[in-house]
């Protein structure tokens, strides 16, 4: 396993398919992380041009962009679902530690793959040797993995939403998962759905007939709730904003696990005490907005009760691109490499 000292020299990393919205988030948290040098970047639509020419507020990453990255020691394949996992499958085959920014490797059952997302896995073997890369779950697994999942944006705020209370037994196997993301999660190509005269002064529910993160967090859910098959009704939402998740979840209380006198201070300390150690969970003391995140790794979470529905209310959120996407990725590859986790990651929300 790789490991880095003060002294040590610095690990070489490759992003491939720099040219999405992840890829350039990536370039824009590795290029100032002290420990790392980005070594290569791919991206077919933009071979043979300077990253610069590409992305000129990354100027300062004096790179050619290639078809394909060279020899690296971590690589951070942030290719769509489907592309991604022969892409993977090569690197492992060199030796080089990957994290998966695609869904290609987070679903354990590959007889999902077809149903969710339109093709056969071609490397079910690896599933089982993926590591979830939720950190604040599964931390120790991710440390001496050589092939990180890193999680949807979505699967994020929703499943370290509902975590304590799955773990817990506190709530029913029904879960209600309404989310609302900003335009940047549908990615860098273009489309009328994500047309500025679309979105603009709008809101908009879609694929109520079960999203593509649907199974992902039902498997996470069902993993700490003890064997119990929960069941999620997730909703979510195109707004009119670049960056952001804000999620809402609700689900009855157990009443056969907790006293008449449970109520939300005590939900508040639950969360508290669950994510006291987590340096990139806060639980806030009123509901937080997406703005408050915007540009960091942060989770904000507000946990309360409706006493009169006997319901947990819990409101998270996240920027999509960072702790839904690249910034969870770095926060795997400083565990991997046994780095402080916030290492590369301290950066403030940006306000207004």
């Amino acid at each position: 396993m790789t490991t880095l000292t003060a002294s040590a020299k610095k690990v070489r990393v490759g992003i491939v398919n720099i040219t999405g919205y992840v890829g350039v988030e990536l370039a824009r948290l590795l290029f100032l992380h002290p420990q790392v040098e980005i070594a290569s970047v791919s991206g077919r639509s933009s071979a043979g041009k300077k990253v610069g020419e590409v992305f000129p507020h990354l100027s300062l990453i004096d790179l050619e962009i290639t078809s394909e990255i060279a020899e690296v020691d971590i690589a951070f394949v942030a290719l769509p679902h489907k592309e991604s996992a022969p892409v993977v499958v090569s690197l492992l085959n060199k030796g080089i530690r990957v994290i998966d920014i695609s869904a290609d490797f987070r679903l354990k059952d590959n007889t999902l793959y077809p149903e969710w997302y339109g093709f056969i896995h071609p490397a079910p073997e690896l599933l089982s040797e993926a590591v979830y890369g939720l950190p604040e779950l599964y931390r120790n697994e991710i440390s001496g993995a050589r092939l990180v999942a890193n999680p949807g944006c979505y699967p994020t705020s929703a499943i370290l939403a509902l975590a304590p209370l799955a773990k817990n037994s506190l709530i029913g196997n029904h879960v209600i998962i309404d989310s609302k993301s900003g335009v940047s999660g549908a990615g860098r190509s273009p489309s009328l759905k994500t047309h500025y005269c679309e979105t603009n002064e709008s809101i908009s529910a879609y694929a109520l007939e079960g999203h593509r993160h649907l199974p992902e967090i039902e498997q996470e859910l069902a993993y700490f709730m003890h064997g119990t098959k929960p069941v999620a009704t997730f909703v979510p939402h195109l707004t009119p904003m670049t960056r952001g998740i804000l999620t809402t979840t609700y689900a009855s209380l157990n009443t056969k696990q907790i006293s008449e006198s449970f109520d939300t201070e005590s939900l508040k300390t639950l969360y508290g005490d669950f994510y006291q150690d987590e340096p990139f969970i806060k639980i806030v003391s009123s509901p937080p907005s997406s703005k408050q995140v915007w540009g960091s790794n942060m989770c904000l979470i507000y946990p309360t009760i409706d006493k009169r529905t006997n319901h947990t209310v819990i409101v998270s959120t996240i920027d999509n691109i960072v702790k839904g996407a690249a910034g969870q990725a770095v926060q795997n590859m400083n565990i991997m490499l046994a780095l402080p986790e916030t290492t590369g990651l301290e950066s403030l929300a940006i306000y207004p």
